[in-house]
């Protein structure tokens, strides 16, 4: 039961302190967002095919597709190494409707599966964006 309540308490946390800002910025070079987003081969750059398709990888098959993310925080069940909770963060993977690049897609996972897209437009920690929108996948549920 505590595990359980560690697991929602993280999903809450996750969704309440994301934000996203859907005006995208310019990556520092064309170049250099070429490049990055040249590695997700199997993955599309835009955001809305982006995370239509990001729901039906686990761990394993993302980091094959985009390599090891930039940024990577565990969170762990208190006393044992289990990771329940894992957030991931890649520069300049993925575009807005408008075609230029995000500076950081940020992936939010429970368990092996993401469970929230965040697209953000700033790079600075005490940045914060306005008016965004957060992507979140409903819970798979076994058919019936």
């Amino acid at each position: 039961m505590k595990s359980l309540i560690s697991v929602l308490t993280i999903a809450a946390f996750t969704v309440g302190c994301s934000s996203v800002n859907t005006t995208a910025t310019k990556p520092e070079t064309a170049t250099q967002a070429k490049k990055e987003s040249s590695v997700a081969n199997k993955l599309p750059t835009d955001e809305k095919a982006f995370v239509a398709a990001i729901k039906e990888f686990d761990k394993k098959t993302i980091v094959e597709n985009l390599g090891e993310p930039a940024k990577a925080e565990d969170v762990r069940i208190k006393g044992t190494d289990k990771i329940v909770a894992s957030i991931w963060e890649y520069h300049y993977i993925n575009t807005g409707e408008n075609g230029e690049y995000f500076p950081i897609t940020e992936l939010d996972f429970i368990d092996d599966k993401v469970v929230q897209v965040v697209f953000i437009n700033h790079s600075e920690k005490n940045d914060t964006a306005k008016d965004g929108q957060v992507y979140e996948f409903p819970e798979n549920k076994p058919q019936e």
